[in-house]
């Protein structure tokens, strides 16, 4: 493979390449090496490169492999981490003054089960200060752009992995979700990515995302350029680790076990509350429609989230509040969860919108960016952000599919079938001409 088929293959395939002997994993590392400091310096995505440890990694993974020794399911794949999560020997700043020289001693459990499947760390991806916002920009590292318009936000809170993947920077990435942190910058970067069930992945090494029942809200998860790299990720990272007493010891089920010939869809391309664009509403109905022809069963309905936003900003001033602000704000997350619960015994699945619009210019993007991902944070219900058009101004259109708690498949299962009839599969990463 040529440096540029290198960066344009999903790490799924990269994977089996390298195992096959067609390519070796010191090219794939290389490739991307030379890509990031080609392109990086105009979209500042990837703020800490690991070059020297990713070259004698991948030289040690081809000596392994030609030994005959066992590899992992990602044996010889570079990855990207969002700079919240630790990585052993790099810094992890998180776009805080006071950490730009912090190296963690450990590596957090998602990144050092990544390396235990044989994956590769690149580097470090930008985030806003301390890992929360929507806007990706702090006073370490400045902030990074949209590579579908230099002039546009990635969003945030993970947009420098969502842009890195984009940008062809990397195969694969891991980033974080609290309220849309995941999902709306893959819609703004025309990626792929998923926000596993609350509960599904270990938060252990991970500033200020403690997981259990203090950090019910927030997963960590993948981003890619194709559904198929989401689930093999998410096989890698997910399940107990003894220490984040938030994960629960659920079974995994498998995407292509899933028929979608009579599942329930239920769908909507506006909440009723924000106004999405024309394009936007038609990313959904075209994913809606492709659904239909594949045997889902869809009714254009939505839940009732109204208060969404309301519970949500509750809970951001939580510290603020008194005990008895405390328990009606858990009562009312309990009773929003239980009308949620009711609306999906008929559904099996949910397709909507990820934002109301596209990516806004660089340096916006207020709580309003997140109306659309929010709901599905306080349910806890795993989602899959797939990219499904683009709009007249050539920017990407993602849509979000929901599912019901702990079935990721079927999530999966669904976003996949999108991907393909809308011919958004492992689309190419954004040409950034000189």
């Amino acid at each position: 493979m040529s440096p540029e088929q290198i960066t344009r293959t999903s790490g799924t395939d990269l994977a089996q390449a390298i195992r096959a002997g067609s390519v070796s994993s010191a090219a794939v590392v290389d490739a991307y090496l030379q890509r990031i400091d080609r392109l990086n310096p105009r979209i500042n995505a990837v703020v800490r490169v690991a070059a020297a440890r990713a070259r004698q990694q991948a030289d040690e993974a081809d000596a392994a492999l030609a030994s005959g020794a066992e590899t992992g399911l990602l044996h010889g794949v570079p990855f990207t981490v969002k700079d919240v999560i630790d990585t052993e020997g790099v810094v992890s700043a998180a776009g805080l003054e006071e950490r730009s020289t912090f190296i963690p001693r450990h590596d957090a459990v998602v990144v050092a089960r990544m390396r235990a499947a044989g994956a590769i760390l690149l580097g470090k991806t930008n985030c806003p200060p301390g890992g929360g916002g929507g806007v990706t920009d702090n006073p370490v590292y400045g902030p990074t752009r949209n590579p579908h318009d230099l002039s546009r936000s990635p969003g945030g809170s993970s947009g420098g992995e969502a842009a890195a993947i984009a940008a062809g920077l990397s195969p694969l990435g891991l980033g974080s979700d609290s309220g849309g942190s995941l999902r709306v910058p893959a819609h703004f970067c025309g990626v792929a990515t998923l926000k596993p069930t609350s509960g599904r992945v270990p938060n252990t090494g991970v500033l200020n995302h403690p997981g259990g029942f203090s950090d019910y809200r927030t997963q960590i998860g993948p981003i890619a350029r194709s559904v198929r790299d989401l689930a093999l990720v998410f096989d890698v990272i997910a399940g107990e680790d003894g220490v984040d007493a938030g994960v629960i010891p659920m079974p995994r089920g498998r995407a292509d076990t899933v028929s979608l010939r009579g599942l329930r869809i239920a769908t909507y391309a506006d909440d009723g509350l924000h106004a999405t664009t024309t394009a936007t509403g038609e990313a959904v109905r075209a994913a809606a429609d492709a659904l239909a022809r594949a045997g889902t069963l869809v009714q254009w309905t939505r839940p009732d989230i109204s208060e969404a936003r309301s519970i949500t900003e509750r809970y951001w001033r939580i510290d603020e509040s008194s005990g008895a602000d405390v328990l009606r704000l858990f009562e009312d997350w309990d009773r929003f969860r239980s009308r949620m619960l009711a609306f999906m015994a008929n559904h099996d699945a949910i397709v909507c919108p990820v934002s109301a619009d596209t990516a806004p210019p660089l340096g916006q993007g207020g709580v309003e960016i997140f109306d659309y991902t929010l709901p599905y944070s306080l349910t806890g219900w795993p989602c899959v952000v797939v990219p499904a058009a683009t709009c007249p101004q050539r920017l990407p259109i993602g849509v979000q599919v929901v599912a019901k708690a702990w079935c990721e498949h079927t999530a999966l299962a669904v976003a996949a079938r999108i991907e393909t009839a809308l011919g958004t599969a492992l689309g190419a990463p954004v040409p950034l001409h000189p």
